[in-house]
């Protein structure tokens, strides 16, 4: 009798579109304006984007760095998609560095948060390059999702300053357009590798990532409220609140999230490039639905 044939689902063929184009977008923002100091409506949202925002610099230099130390060998394809994620990412330093010192012409002190991003790159270094290309993947992940929320939801920016709020959906459309680089960088990288090893680390480096994101990135939003005279419990209520119902967003990504611990996920599974064409088109009027 013969066996049912197994399928290495950790290795297949990537469903990565074939016809996917990683578009380099050149824009600028935020050149003097001069929003409101709670540019996103409220102190809440503020304060968690600010938080974002002041980690993007040296981690996005990091997710490079990770992401073209496993370039060699790469078929054509991967390697195209390869320069054009590290030109993406370039541009999207770029702003957010010009984003972090609106934040800080606005009264906000975020000198913190990125001392704490470079003290815990350094402490990376020495370390095997294929784990910091798992904890790229992992917090890739992170991006696209947090991309296709912001998105897809008009209320996380429908009362940002315009200029802010095209900034974070261009980088959150280029998000969504690379979210299978660093992916499909590590299956080309450890394809020697059994499948259960290679499910085991980044299902673990993904659970220290989500760890450390919201342990530092709630501590991080946390001060920044309070440069805004919000302590205590309004400030930990108020930011969950923010969270988890509305609008919402780490409540919304949850599905996402624990979908990257099932054996065979890649992030094409769910595609998504119709958010791009909304951006592409008349993005106001044809945003999804929140709910």
């Amino acid at each position: 009798m013969n066996a049912p044939a197994k399928i290495d689902t950790e290795t297949r063929t990537s469903p990565t579109p074939d016809d996917l184009d990683i578009v380099v977008r050149d824009e600028r923002f935020n050149r003097g304006t001069t929003p409101n100091r709670w540019w996103a409506g409220d102190a809440f949202g503020t304060a968690w984007h600010n938080a974002l925002s002041a980690t993007f610099p040296r981690g996005e230099a990091f997710f490079i760095e990770a992401v073209k130390a496993h370039r060699d060998g790469a078929d054509p394809k991967l390697a195209a998609e390869i320069r054009a994620f590290v030109k993406q990412e370039i541009n999207h330093t770029r702003e957010h560095i010009a984003f972090n010192k609106l934040a800080e012409d606005a009264g906000y002190d975020i000198k913190a948060i990125d001392k704490r991003v470079e003290e815990m790159l350094a402490m990376n270094k020495g370390r095997p390059e294929i784990v910091n290309l798992a904890a790229t993947m992992a917090l890739e992940h992170y991006t696209a999702m947090m991309a296709h929320e912001f998105l897809a939801n008009p209320k996380h920016f429908e009362k940002a300053d315009p200029e802010v709020r095209d900034m974070w959906r261009w980088h959150a459309v280029e998000e969504v357009e690379h979210k299978g680089v660093a992916f499909d960088t590590w299956n080309h990288a450890t394809r020697d590798w059994k499948p259960f090893r290679r499910w085991k680390l980044r299902s673990l480096m993904m659970l220290i990532v989500t760890m450390n994101f919201f342990r530092n990135r709630w501590t991080d939003s946390l001060n920044l409220l309070a440069q805004d005279g919000i302590t205590g419990w309004k400030a930990r209520w108020g930011l969950f609140k923010y969270l988890t119902v509305s609008p919402g967003v780490v409540r919304r990504i949850f599905p996402a999230w624990l979908a990257y611990f099932k054996p065979g996920f890649h992030p094409w599974d769910h595609d998504d490039r119709e958010l791009i064409k909304v951006y592409e088109g008349d993005f106001s009027d044809a945003l999804m639905p929140a709910e």
